[in-house]
């Protein structure tokens, strides 16, 4: 595990969401403390999340009703990387998507317009939806095996909720690749790629930023990949086992971000 100095010389952070600021509507303890230190710090920082339900203004807003001051700007979404991404990747402007408002609304603004018929697609982009239908899916598996291109948001198994785990976008992505035999491309943690959007997005030194997470397959891997510093912590997904056996192991990890607060700042 990296050591204190190594720590505290850091410059900038990338938050997951989902398991590292809150578990569903329950802020992790720590976090509001850990962010209020850091603006008042003036240390960078963005909100990087595989969760691609939420446009980043709604998110914001979602922040500021826990307790936490954010703004649209400091949030990056799998929704708009995979947007940005299938905008260049593909000719055609019509997508059939199963998932929710934050990939719907990225898509739209791309220039995309939202079809339900699979004759009519010209991509398929899958995300968490959990209003989905049969329906909606046997479209989606239609047009894929009908030829067109299959994208996903990414493919967390699992979202961490004051319940405990329920299933994630990779559930769904999974039903969809079950059926038709193809396996999509997927721009999401642990693509090395949207930490890439996200370093782009506050202009920091990739050896100075931490990406903190809760997900060793996602978050730990992705960082990894970007060549990132890595922070784990126990308030989501991941075990302190699971972190362990990884090969290497994150920098560091901590309990939460109360624990990671403490450390940082003394």
């Amino acid at each position: 595990m990296g050591d204190l100095q190594d720590l505290r010389a850091l410059r900038a952070f990338i938050f997951d969401m989902d398991g590292v600021i809150y578990r569903g509507h329950a802020v992790v303890p720590g976090a509001a403390e850990f962010i209020a230190n850091l603006r008042q710090a003036s240390i960078p920082f963005i909100y990087l999340t595989n969760n691609s339900s939420t446009p980043p203004d709604k998110v914001a807003l979602r922040l500021a009703e826990m307790g936490i001051p954010a703004t649209a700007g400091e949030v990056l979404t799998s929704a708009d990387v995979t947007a940005a991404e299938v905008s260049r990747a593909v000719t055609g402007r019509q997508a059939l998507v199963v998932g929710e408002e934050g990939i719907r609304s990225a898509l739209t603004r791309s220039g995309f317009t939202l079809v339900d018929d699979h004759r009519a697609a010209d991509v398929v982009v899958a995300g968490i939806d959990r209003q989905t239908t049969y329906a909606r899916l046997r479209e989606a598996a239609l047009a894929i095996r009908r030829g067109a291109p299959f994208f996903a948001t990414n493919t967390d198994r699992t979202l961490p909720t004051e319940a405990g785990l329920v299933p994630g976008a990779g559930a769904i992505v999974g039903f969809l690749q079950i059926a038709t035999d193809i396996e999509p491309v997927v721009f999401g943690k642990p693509s090395a790629g949207i930490f890439r959007y996200a370093l782009g997005a506050i202009g920091t030194d990739v050896k100075a930023t931490a990406a903190i997470g809760d997900r060793p397959d996602t978050d730990i891997l992705g960082a990894q990949a970007a060549g990132l510093p890595s922070i784990a912590v126990l308030s989501g997904a991941g075990t302190a086992e699971d972190f362990a056996a990884m090969q290497p192991p994150p920098d560091w990890v901590f309990p939460s971000l109360a624990e990671l607060n403490l450390a940082y700042f003394g």
